[in-house]
């Protein structure tokens, strides 16, 4: 028997599912970055296994790898398609759930059908003073925050601003474990659209911890205070971000399940 897989998406951020409900799968970086290959894998901007949460925080962990297979703490679209899963396969009832992932507890949304909202918690924005982020011969000022994992947004008039983003960008001073970089403009009252270079993948169709990032630095230089709420354009689609009276912070979008099947030897070997 092979090793079953499911490909899911939220916003054309897709993920390659590995249920593993006895906690049995052993993940190396080479097996997920096979996977994740575009053309001689399944292809995918990460991993999700589905796996028992053993802290007995919550039913189940969220194990999520990046397309390199490096480790990560959280992904806020990858969460959403994890919940969607859990309920396509009744492993859980629709409603609300709690998903353990590295980055903490989260408590989720999701019904049978229709968007999935997960609560990402409060953000922290580190005091890290001029940020520096460069694409070639252009540099910007970037805001630093943490939701849950590093970010650095950057403010622009225009995306294209940001080239084709083939390379990951500079950033200065570094951050240890890597950092994504949101180029975020403004379309209207409320309205944001965004690219984002993942670290570990490269420029994907959306992220949504990037959403909430750049959510978040956009409300500060609009002066606007919770509640409050944005809609964010990403290359895959649409996401809602709110950021509530508590401070929590809360993402909303389509999660899509979209494929089943067995990885062959080929990947697996």
């Amino acid at each position: 028997m092979g090793i079953a897989f499911v490909k899911g998406h939220g916003t054309e951020n897709d993920f390659v599912l590995l249920p593993d409900p006895d906690g049995r799968l052993s993940l190396t970086p080479e097996l997920v970055a096979r996977i994740c290959d575009r053309r001689a894998g399944i292809g995918g901007d990460g991993v999700l296994r589905v796996t028992p949460d053993t802290s007995g925080a919550a039913e189940w962990f969220m194990d999520y790898r990046n397309a390199d297979g490096s480790v990560a703490e959280m992904c806020g679209n990858g969460v959403r398609v994890f919940a969607r899963y859990l309920v396509s396969a009744g492993l859980t009832e629709p409603g609300d759930l709690v998903i353990a992932t590295r980055g903490g507890v989260k408590q989720v949304r999701a019904g049978l059908e229709g968007d999935v909202t997960v609560d990402m918690g409060i953000a922290l924005f580190p005091d890290t003073d001029d940020i520096k982020v460069k694409v070639g011969d252009r540099s910007w000022s970037a805001v630093a925050v943490d939701m849950g994992n590093p970010h650095a947004v950057v403010l622009v008039d225009d995306l294209a601003d940001a080239g084709p983003l083939h390379e990951a960008p500079s950033v200065d001073p570094a951050f240890p474990h890597g950092v994504n970089v949101e180029f975020v403009s403004r379309l209207g009252d409320g309205h944001l659209a965004m690219r984002v270079h993942e670290r570990g993948v490269g420029e994907t169709r959306s992220c949504g911890t990037g959403a909430c990032a750049a959510m978040l630095v956009a409300a500060r230089r609009a002066r606007a205070a919770p509640p409050t709420s944005y809609v964010v354009d990403v290359p895959g689609g649409r996401l809602t971000v709110t950021h509530r009276e508590d401070d929590h912070v809360e993402l909303a979008g389509p999660a899509v399940l979209v494929a089943a099947g067995e990885l062959s030897d080929s990947i697996t070997g």
